[in-house]
This record gives C-alpha cells, sequence and structure tokens, in this order.
C-alpha cells in the first residue's frame, strides 16, 4: 500500500458514503435502550442543571463539551435515552470518516475503505457511540489532532498547527484525559526534534509552528477551565484515596485492563479467543513496520499515548479503565490492515511466489470482517444495564409492606431518577442492619461482582436466605442487575 494522490475519484467517495451509512444504522439501531447507571448520573448531576451550573464542579464523570452538546439535544426532543446519546452517535459516525482520513494519509485509499469498514463494524465503536458520555468525542477529536500532527510534522503550515491547538482543546475540554493523548504527541515530537527520527530536514518553521499550535491549545484549555480549577484540584487529591480502598484493586493492574479489553472485544469465544490476540500482536508488529515507510511517528504515536496514559494513571493510583485507551482503536485498526497487507506480501516474497500477496491479504481482510460482524451483535443482545427494567418488575410485584433495597456502590440513583422510596445500601454494616429487620424485603444488586466482594455476607444469603427472583443481563462489564427476595 502507498499513498495516493490527494483527489479522491467518485467510487471512493461512493464507497465512503456507503460505508458511513453502515455506520449510522448499526448506531442507531437500538438507540432508545435503557441509561445505564453512568449516563443515569450524568444526566441527573450534571445535563438536567441550568445551563449557569453546568461549570461549577469539577467531576471526573463530567464531560464537560459532551454534555453540553447532550444538553441542547434533549432540550430540543425531550427526556429520551436516544437524546442523550445522539451526539455519540454523531460523534461515532465522525470517528469513522476520521480514520478514513488517516488510513489514506497513511497507507493509501484501500487502506482507508478497509479501516473505516471495520471501525464502522467495531464492537466497542459501537457500544460507546450509543452511550450518552463523550468517549467518541474524544476519539473523533485525537484522530484529528493526529492527522493534523502527522501533516505538521511533514510539511509544516501555521493553519495546520492551529487546527492541531484547536482540536487538543475540542478533546481536553471533553475530558481532561484527552490531555494524555497530545501530551503523547507532544512527546513524540520532542524526539524527533532530538533525534531527527521521521522528520525532515530541521528548519524554523518545524519547531516554532507546532509551538504556537501548544500555545493556542494552552490558553483556550486554561480558559474553559477556569471556572472549575478550585474544584478540579480537590477532586484529584480525592482520586487515590477513592482507588486505595476499592474491593477490586485488580482495576488498577494493567495486566487486567489488557485482559479485560480483549474479554470485551472477543467475549467467551473460547479457543477464538486466543487465535484473535496472536493474530492481532502479529498484524500490528508488521503494521508497524509497514507504516514506517509512508509515516514514520504513526506508530510511535500510539505507543506513546499508551505508555504515557499508564504512567500517569500508575503514578496517581487511579483505576486502568479500558475505555483509557479507546482513542487507539481506530488507529490501530489501521495498523492491522496495514500489518495485514505488510505481511501477506512479506510472505509472498519469502516464498518466492509474489502473485500471492493479494489473495492472502485478501484473506485477511475478509477474516477480520467476518469476526467484526459477529462480535458487534453482542450490542444488540441486552442493554448496557437494566435497571428500568428492574425499577419496573419490583414496583409491579412488591407488597405494601416491602422493603426495597438497592445494593450499589454510589448513591441513590433509582430514588433521584426514578422517583423510587427504595434505600440504598452500599457496605457490609447498613446491609446488617436491614436484613435484621424482620419482614418481608426485596434486594435489587447493581454490579454484583463488585457488591459480592464488598459485603460478603450478601453473597452468602443468596444461597440461603434469599431467593432469586430475576436477573436483567447487561453487555456492560459486570453489568447485570439481580433481583432477590426475602417473604
Amino acid at each position: 500500500m502507498t499513498q495516493h494522490s490527494s483527489a479522491l475519484g467518485r467510487n471512493d467517495l461512493a464507497v465512503l458514503l456507503l460505508i458511513l451509512l453502515v455506520a449510522t444504522v448499526l448506531r442507531t439501531a437500538g438507540l432508545n435502550a435503557p441509561l445505564w447507571y453512568d449516563e443515569i448520573w450524568t444526566v441527573d448531576t450534571h445535563v438536567s442543571l441550568p445551563w449557569g451550573d453546568m461549570m461549577r464542579e469539577y467531576s471526573m464523570n463530567h464531560h464537560y463539551f459532551f454534555s453540553m452538546k447532550a444538553k441542547l439535544v434533549s432540550q430540543i426532543f425531550g427526556d429520551q435515552p436516544w437524546a442523550y446519546r445522539f451526539p455519540a452517535v454523531l460523534f461515532g459516525v465522525g470517528i469513522v470518516a476520521a480514520i478514513w482520513w488517516l488510513a489514506r494519509d497513511t497507507a493509501g485509499t484501500k487502506a482507508a475503505h478497509i479501516s473505516a469498514l471495520l471501525v464502522a463494524l467495531s464492537y466497542h465503536q459501537v457500544w460507546f457511540s450509543q452511550n450518552a458520555r463523550g468517549y467518541t468525542e474524544l476519539a473523533f477529536w485525537s484522530a484529528l489532532g493526529l492527522i493534523f500532527f502527522l501533516r505538521g510534522t511533514r510539511r509544516p503550515t501555521i493553519s495546520i498547527w492551529v487546527a492541531f491547538g484547536l482540536t487538543a482543546t475540542a478533546a481536553v475540554f471533553t475530558h481532561l484525559t484527552g490531555a494524555f493523548f497530545f501530551v503523547a504527541l507532544g512527546l513524540v515530537w520532542l524526539v524527533s526534534l532530538a533525534t531527527g527520527f521521521g522528520r525532515p530536514a530541521l528548519s524554523r518553521d518545524w519547531v516554532l509552528q507546532p509551538l504556537i499550535g501548544v500555545a493556542i491549545a494552552c490558553v483556550l484549555i486554561l480558559f474553559v477551565y477556569l471556572p472549575l480549577f478550585p474544584s478540579l484540584i480537590g477532586t484529584m487529591g480525592e482520586v487515590a484515596t477513592t482507588s486505595a480502598v476499592d474491593p477490586m484493586q485488580e482495576y488498577q493492574n494493567p495486566i487486567w485492563t489488557v485482559l479485560e479489553g480483549l474479554r470485551t472485544a472477543v467475549g467467551n469465544t473460547g479457543p477464538l479467543t486466543m487465535v484473535v490476540a496472536i493474530g492481532g500482536l502479529i498484524a500490528l508488529a508488521f503494521g508497524a513496520m509497514g507504516a514506517h515507510s509512508t509515516q514514520p511517528l504513526f506508530f510511535p504515536a500510539i505507543a506513546m499515548h499508551i505508555i504515557v496514559t499508564l504512567v500517569i494513571l500508575l503514578s496517581l493510583d487511579m483505576r486502568i479503565w479500558p475505555r483509557f485507551f479507546f482513542v487507539d482503536i481506530g488507529p490501530v485498526i489501521i495498523l492491522a490492515v496495514v500489518g495485514c497487507s505488510h505481511g501477506a506480501n512479506t510472505v509472498a516474497r519469502a516464498i518466492r511466489h509474489p502473485r500471492i500477496g493479494g489473495p492472502l491479504f485478501a484473506t485477511s481482510v475478509v477474516a477480520m470482517v467476518a469476526v467484526s460482524v459477529f462480535l458487534v451483535q453482542r450490542n444488540y443482545s441486552a442493554p448496557k444495564q437494566n435497571l428500568a427494567g428492574a425499577f419496573t418488575l419490583v414496583e409491579e410485584t412488591r407488597s405494601p409492606s416491602d422493603r426495597v433495597y438497592a445494593i450499589n456502590p454510589g448513591g441513590p440513583i433509582f430514588g433521584n431518577h426514578f422517583d423510587a422510596d427504595w434505600t440504598t445500601l452500599g457496605d457490609p454494616e447498613s446491609y446488617a442492619k436491614a436484613m435484621a429487620q424482620s419482614g418481608p424485603l426485596t434486594l435489587v444488586v447493581l454490579f454484583p461482582g463488585r457488591m459480592f466482594r464488598t459485603i460478603p455476607q450478601l453473597k452468602q444469603d443468596t444461597e440461603g436466605q434469599l431467593d432469586f427472583v430475576h436477573a436483567f443481563p447487561g453487555t456492560l462489564g459486570d453489568g447485570d442487575v439481580l433481583v432477590y427476595r426475602r417473604n
């Protein structure tokens, strides 16, 4: 694969539009499914606030730039799950176009079509495109930032670096962790500046123009976060404290992050998991080699973001959620496509049958598309987390004397969002007091994996005192909602 001219043919445009149509259909199907825990918190504690109050308090749960769009859409179309998620859909489709653009710059039009199609079909991309949170927006701005960065380091112009500064601002305003990606790009630029790796002949523009883009980003980021700055400092100081007492200590382990990412990507597919993992690593290795000839800074940029993110999260004792690496999915898919092409050609040369390279590459592409189609269907097997279904079941079946308890690690989400008269239990002491009272009761358990570990007695009681009523499955990790009753 080689870079093509900047001209875009009508056939290429038609292919791109068809891929974007597929992406739109996949991201709008089932869009009005019940909101899950984090989405509800976003709506209740941020989006539902008056415009003037949305920027008064910092929270790691808020995606500020995204929430403004979600609020605007919900005010126009009403309080509906799809309305809160609609901006995520737009940016989710936008990512497909941005990855097409990035892949075309990196490896040509053929790679762009294949990469965009795989992103359109990606399970994670569809899942987050139907999530009332700012991850697809963050990935969109990051992809644009990478495009401008790679173009600016090859042929620097002031307009490219101004655009880079604006995309960096948009990404960081969406969520503070957006800074990780642009810090990584800055480090790659410094390495290139110091070593000469991946850059043309050194010039004043090559040095000064990126600094102008960075200056624009810094000024604008400080401006948009200025109202939140005191609250931001206090929140960041509390992150390590809450992580230290988290019963799910594995969430701070990078190995768990890798395994969880693989589990959510492939699911319980037995031997296919290992095949996909090994095949993916081989493709990425070939991709790093294949991309080097056209965009030598492409792979270092991806690798640097992963390193920077891990270093920052580990140094702050924060949980290493796989979603912190969501912005890397699109570029990694490009690497895999380039790797399949480069690997097929390498094999063809090694066995001295150059004509076999094309069929080998085509076979690998068909395999990747087939696996993606198989996996993306899981998005529609259940809601992310069916809190609304659990609420309806309990309210329709409870007796007047029933006490209802929601067992979850956060606040009274059912009371705030569903106007339920339920009590929230989140620790062993409050659970013991509730169980000590006589009479019928109903327990609604959110995040059962976490809560069974937080309240060991709860797990024991589900095997004796409590009768199992219903399980509401969810595609979210540990997203099942379990209902138990004691008569």
